[in-house]
C-alpha cells in the first residue's frame, strides 16, 4: 500500500483531545479504553491476550509488524484488543518462520488500526490524564457523531467483560493419564497459562467464567485455578463465590490477574481502578519471602486495596511492586491458597516467575 493512499484518521479522547495518524488497512471507527502497552517485542500475544479485551492499544516500541505472525504465539482464537495505535506500521516482515504478515492478520480479524500517530505524545497525555474511553477512526467526516457515541460508551470501572472472552462449553487441555487434575476457572485465559499447567504433568478441565463450585467439584479436580481476563471483577460475584467455596473446603486455589482480585474480593478485600495501570514486559517486583527480584509481565488497570490486606489477619502480602508498592501477590494464612497480580507465564516477557506454577503443583501434591 502507497503512503499517499492511505486515509486520514484520528485518534479522539473522551475530553475531546485529538491526534491525527493514517489508517493501516481496515477502515471505521472502533471504541474502547484507551491505554499503552511497554514491551518492546511480542505483540501478537499481547493483541490476542482476553485480558486486553474492550481495549484501544497503544505500542510504544516504534515499529509494529516487522517480524510479521506465527500461528503457535497467539493466545486466543482471534485478536482482543478493540483497536491499534501505532507509530510505523510495518507491511512487510523479515522472520523466515513467520506464517502471515501482521497486515493480513489484523484484515483477517476486522481490526481497525492506525499508524503515524505521535505516540510518544499520545502515551505522555495518558500517563498525565489518566485511562479515559477514545475512538480510532478513519471517518472524520463524522466527527460530532463519533464524539456523542464517545461519551456514551461506558467506563470500564464496573464493566464485567469476563462474559464476552471466556468459554462457552467446557473443554480440555493436557494428557487424561496425568497424575494431577486441575479446575480452571476461565475468566479469559492465555493458552499459555494452559500450556504451563500440562506440560507439568497436569490434565486441565477448562470451565466457564460463571460455574458454580458444584460443578467444578464434581469433576473432582486436584486443584483450582483462577484465570487472567477483562474488565472490573467486581461484578464477578459468581466466581468470588466459587473462589470461598474452594477455600472453605480447604483446597489447593492459585489465581493470576483478574483471578487474584477474585481471590481477594471472595476474602474481603476491596479492589479499586487505577489511574493508569501496569501494561508491559518489565515491570519489577520483589518476593517478599525470598527477597529475589523479579522482571514480571503485568497486564491490569484494576488492583487490590494494600491497606485492607495489611489489616487482614488472615492474608499476607508476598509480592510488591517495586515502581508504586502496589500489591502484586498474596497468601491466605493457613490456606493452600496463593495469588499473583501479574503474568507469570510471561508470552510476551521474561520467564523469571515461572517458578509459581511449580509452587503450585507442590502445593497441589502436599
Amino acid at each position: 500500500m502507497k503512503y499517499k493512499e492511505r486515509k486520514r484518521a484520528l485518534v479522539l479522547l473522551a475530553d475531546g483531545t485529538q491526534f491525527f495518524g493514517k489508517a493501516v488497512g481496515v477502515t471505521g471507527s472502533s471504541f474502547g479504553e484507551i491505554c499503552f502497552n511497554t514491551g518492546m517485542t511480542g505483540y501478537q500475544e499481547i493483541f490476542t491476550d482476553p485480558s486486553y479485551f474492550g481495549q484501544l492499544m497503544v505500542t510504544t516500541n516504534a515499529h509494529i509488524g516487522n517480524y510479521g505472525v506465527l500461528d503457535s504465539e497467539a493466545q486466543a482464537d482471534q485478536i482482543m484488543i478493540a483497536g491499534l495505535i501505532c507509530k510505523n506500521f510495518s507491511y512487510d516482515h523479515s522472520r523466515v518462520a513467520a506464517t502471515d504478515s501482521l497486515l493480513n492478520y489484523l484484515e483477517e480479524n476486522k481490526l481497525v488500526a492506525i499508524s503515524d500517530v505521535d505516540t510518544r505524545a499520545l502515551v505522555n497525555y495518558i500517563r498525565d490524564n489518566g485511562a479515559q474511553n477514545a475512538v480510532i477512526t478513519t471517518e472524520i467526516e463524522r466527527l460530532d457523531e463519533l464524539q456523542k457515541q464517545l461519551q456514551q460508551t461506558p467506563s470500564m470501572d464496573g464493566l464485567e467483560l469476563a462474559s464476552k472472552v471466556s468459554t462457552k462449553e467446557p473443554y480440555y487441555v493436557g494428557n487424561p493419564e496425568a497424575s494431577l487434575k486441575i479446575a480452571a476457572l476461565d475468566l479469559g485465559v492465555k493458552r499459555n497459562i494452559l500450556n504451563h499447567l500440562s506440560s507439568r504433568d497436569a490434565y486441565i478441565k477448562v470451565f466457564p467464567y460463571d460455574t458454580p463450585y458444584e460443578t467444578l467439584a464434581a469433576w473432582n479436580p486436584d486443584g483450582y485455578f483462577i484465570s487472567n481476563g477483562p474488565g472490573d471483577p467486581q461484578p464477578l460475584t459468581v466466581a468470588q463465590q466459587t473462589a470461598k467455596a474452594i477455600l472453605q473446603n480447604d483446597q489447593p486455589l492459585f489465581g493470576i490477574c483478574l483471578g487474584h482480585q477474585v481471590i481477594a474480593l471472595a476474602n474481603g478485600i476491596p479492589t479499586y481502578k487505577m489511574f493508569n495501570g501496569h501494561r508491559g514486559i518489565n515491570h519489577p517486583v520483589i518476593n517478599l519471602k525470598t527477597g529475589k527480584g523479579e522482571i514480571t509481565s503485568q497486564n491490569h488497570g484494576f488492583a487490590v486495596e494494600r491497606k485492607a490486606v495489611e489489616a487482614h489477619p488472615d492474608i499476607e502480602i508476598t509480592h510488591e511492586h517495586l515502581n508504586d508498592q502496589t500489591v502484586a501477590g498474596i497468601a491466605i494464612k493457613n490456606k493452600k491458597c496463593f495469588s499473583v497480580q501479574y503474568h507469570p507465564e510471561a508470552a510476551p516477557g521474561p520467564n523469571d516467575s515461572i517458578y509459581l506454577f511449580d509452587q503450585f503443583i507442590e502445593t497441589i501434591k502436599q
